[in-house]
């Protein structure tokens, strides 16, 4: 277990979280260019605290409402978005313990984050299986007390630079099961093997897990995945998560928008203003289009409103539609501009804005990589349906 060696210093709009998210932006777009997986910002972040942000204060966390907590990842995607996308499982099962109506659960996960450990996830599998509750990883009795784990599990972002991962996977009687287990514990293999185009060092690979034992302490039971699920902010969460996140690239995409137009000395003969590039009305609107914290954070209020109401461990269902409502809505508006938005550096720059000195490719490579995690025309017919029809919102964190 990962031991916490100061106390929080870096909590919402601190003079010490500027410093590291300063701290972390240095050299991201090398470390993304040359492939150097960001441990070492990880371990500031676990160090600092920060990975504490919505604890309680009195838990030894941060105290940041949903509002602040994504004010904070959209300037640390800024820093650094695959950083800021490594956390993304860990925090929401930060949200999970929190809401958690079984004390003894609760306790264990939020004790964990309190002392600085890091969470990874195994949920998403490669299968003929539709995504969602269904899985081929399964837990068995272990005939000595306990079960065996076993199972692969992809996209298991965040999970490389962990201290436990959480793993979800089938259990008998046609339930599914739950286990937050350490990455070193004996069976475990976590393989560094994304291959994306974007967000290349997020640890977005596999796990393996070969016979893995898990105490009955350990597992806890997530009930029958054919039964009607109950409301939920969670997913919702997961999925503004990665908007927040875009909404950090197009922070950079701003800044080296500005930083390049300021360097520029030459622009086209037939441009508005051909002598001075900054000067051009039609550059300086590439700069200023960029906008996405905005519709992130409003989102972000819709889920505070369903924080508040959980009662038992769960949501009002009529707040946590509408979080479902706006993160989706979120989702689709983002998506519609961010990736579009990265490629207008090169009309701003020209052809010397392709070399590769300047990375700056790594802007629609990584908003075009987070928008791949669930498509904007599901959404935006999901939506449709919704607010035409009536119908429900699909009950899964891949909505």
């Amino acid at each position: 277990m990962a031991t916490v060696t100061q106390t929080l210093a870096v909590r919402v709009g601190s003079p010490e979280l500027q410093k590291l998210l300063a701290r972390i932006a240095v050299g991201a777009s090398e470390r993304e260019r040359d492939g150097i997986a960001p441990h070492e910002q990880i371990g500031w972040i676990r160090k600092s605290g920060l990975s504490r942000l919505r604890l309680p204060v009195q838990q030894g966390g941060g105290g940041a409402t949903i509002r602040e907590f994504f004010a904070t990842l959209i300037a640390l995607a800024e820093a650094d978005p695959n950083v800021a996308h490594i956390l993304r499982t860990h925090y929401w099962a930060t949200e999970q313990h929190l809401i958690a109506a079984d004390p003894e659960f609760a306790g264990r996960g939020l004790g964990l984050i309190a002392s600085g450990a890091i969470l990874g996830v195994g949920f998403s599998e490669q299968s003929s299986r539709p995504a969602g509750l269904s899985f081929d990883t399964a837990f068995t009795p272990d005939p000595n007390g306990g079960w065996r784990l076993n199972g692969t599990k992809y996209y298991s972002t965040g999970t490389l630079y962990s201290d436990y991962t959480q793993i979800w996977a089938a259990a008998p009687d046609g339930r599914i099961a739950g286990a937050i287990i350490p990455v070193d514990r004996e069976g475990v293999t976590v393989e560094d093997d994304w291959d994306g185009f974007g967000q290349r060092l997020t640890g977005t690979g596999t796990t393996r897990l070969d016979n893995v034992l898990v105490s009955d302490e350990e597992q806890y039971d997530l009930g029958d995945p054919s039964e009607p699920q109950p409301p939920s902010y969670l997913p919702p969460f997961l999925q503004l998560y990665l908007q927040a996140v875009t909404a950090g690239v197009l922070r950079s995409v701003r800044n080296d928008a500005a930083a390049l137009v300021k360097r520029r000395r030459r622009s086209f003969s037939h441009a508005s203003a051909p002598q001075v590039p900054a000067e051009d009305p039609q550059v300086l609107q590439v700069v200023g289009e960029i906008a996405a914290e905005a519709i992130v954070l409003a989102a972000a209020d819709t889920i505070q409103a369903v924080f508040e109401s959980v009662v038992d461990g769960v949501p009002a269902a009529a707040a946590a539609l509408a979080a479902q409502l706006a993160t989706a809505q979120a989702k689709v508006a983002i998506d519609g501009f961010s990736y579009a938005t990265a490629t207008k550096l090169f009309d701003a720059g020209g052809a010397s804005a392709t070399q590769a000195i300047y990375n700056l490719d790594r802007h629609w490579r990584n908003a075009r990589t987070i928008s791949t995690h669930n498509p904007a025309f599901l959404k935006a017919s999901a939506i449709g349906d919704h607010l035409v029809n009536g119908a429900s919102f699909p009950a899964n964190g891949y909505f």
